[in-house]
C-alpha cells in the first residue's frame, strides 16, 4: 500500500513539472515575440535620417578602398603670353578651343593699338575636356611668348565618393519612407512621413548638385589665358654679362626713340587744334592792338587840344 502511494505522488510531481516547463517555454516564446515586434516597430518608425546619412563611407572606414575607376582630379592651368600679333593669337585661340570640344566661359578684351605703347590686353577663361588639356596647352604655348605658366591639380576622389555614398544612403531611406507612407493609417503619420520625405529630398538635391559641379570640373579643365600685345617680346633664358649690357643699352635707345616718336606724333597730331588756337590768339592780339592804338590816338588828340586852349 505504501509503495502505491509513493508511486502516485511521483506521477503527480512529474505532471506538475511537465506543465511548469510548458508554461515557461510558452512565456519565453511570447517574450521573444514581444521583443521582436517592438524592434520592428522601432525600425518602422525610426525617423532619424541623419543616422541613415551617417552610414555613408568615410575616410575612416575604408573610403580609399572604394576608389576603383581612377582618381577624380580637377586640373587648372594659367598661362600669360606676349605677342606682336594680337588679333591672330585671339583668333587661333578661339578656333583651337572649338576644335578640341571646349568652350570659352569668359573673355575680356580691352585697350587699343593706337596708343603710344600698344596696350591691348585680353583675358580668357576656357574650359577644355580633361583628355585634351595637354594638347591645348602645347598649342597655346606656341602662339606667343610664354612669360608665366602655373598648373595645379586637386584630388577630390575621397570627397566625391563620400558625397555619393551619403546620397545613396538618403535614397535608400527615401524608399523606406515611401513604403511606410503607403501603409500609414492616420493623418498624423502621413504628415510626419511627408515632412521627413521633404527634408530628405532637399538633402538629396544638395548632394546631386555637389556631384554635378565636381563632374563638370573633372571633365572640363579650366585654363586661364592672359594675352598682352607688345612691340618688343621679352627674351627668356639666362644671359651673360655683355648680353645683359647690350640688352639694357638697346632698351634705353628704344625708350628714347619712343619718346621722340611720341613727341613728334603728338605735335603733328595736334596741328588742327594748334592752328585753331593760333588763329584765335592772332585775332585777339589784333583786336587788342587796335584798341590800344585808338586809345593812344585819343590821348594824343586830347593833349594837343589842351595845348591849343592854353595858348
Amino acid at each position: 500500500m505504501k509503495k502505491k502511494v509513493e508511486a502516485f505522488l511521483m506521477a503527480v510531481m512529474l505532471v506538475m513539472m511537465t506543465a511548469g516547463c510548458g508554461n515557461s517555454s510558452k512565456m519565453a516564446a511570447e517574450d521573444r515575440a514581444t521583443v521582436s515586434s517592438g524592434a520592428e516597430m522601432d525600425s518602422e518608425y525610426n525617423w532619424d535620417t541623419d543616422e541613415a546619412a551617417d552610414t555613408g563611407v568615410t575616410s575612416e572606414n575604408g573610403l580609399e578602398a572604394q576608389v576603383e575607376n581612377g582618381r577624380k582630379l580637377i586640373r587648372t592651368v594659367s598661362l600669360s603670353l606676349e605677342t606682336k600679333k594680337f588679333d591672330s593669337v585671339l583668333t587661333n585661340l578661339s578656333t583651337k578651343t572649338t576644335e578640341l570640344g571646349g568652350y570659352i566661359e569668359l573673355s575680356t578684351v580691352s585697350g587699343n593699338s593706337y596708343a603710344h605703347h600698344s596696350t591691348r590686353y585680353a583675358s580668357y577663361v576656357i574650359r577644355i575636356p580633361s583628355d585634351k588639356l595637354n594638347e591645348f596647352v602645347e598649342v597655346v604655348s606656341e602662339l606667343g611668348n610664354v612669360t608665366q605658366k602655373n598648373e595645379s591639380v586637386e584630388d577630390v576622389t575621397l570627397r566625391y565618393i563620400d558625397v555619393e555614398s551619403h546620397k545613396k544612403a538618403l535614397e535608400t531611406e527615401q524608399e523606406r519612407l515611401l513604403e511606410l507612407l503607403s501603409k500609414a493609417e492616420n493623418m498624423e503619420e502621413i504628415l510626419t512621413i511627408e515632412s521627413k520625405l521633404s527634408d530628405i529630398r532637399y538633402e538629396i538635391e544638395n548632394y546631386e548638385s555637389q556631384l554635378k559641379t565636381m563632374d563638370n570640373q573633372i571633365d572640363y579643365s579650366t585654363v586661364s589665358v592672359y594675352v598682352d600685345e607688345v612691340e618688343r617680346v621679352t627674351e627668356t633664358g639666362e644671359k651673360g654679362f655683355f648680353e645683359e649690357i647690350k640688352e639694357r643699352f638697346g632698351n634705353s635707345l628704344y625708350v628714347v626713340a619712343r619718346g621722340i616718336r611720341g613727341l613728334i606724333i603728338g605735335i603733328l597730331g595736334s596741328l588742327p587744334i594748334l592752328i585753331v588756337c593760333g588763329g584765335v590768339i592772332a585775332v585777339v592780339v589784333i583786336v587788342v592792338r587796335k584798341i590800344l592804338k585808338k586809345r593812344k590816338v585819343r590821348k594824343e588828340d586830347r593833349t594837343q587840344n589842351n595845348e591849343i586852349e592854353k595858348q
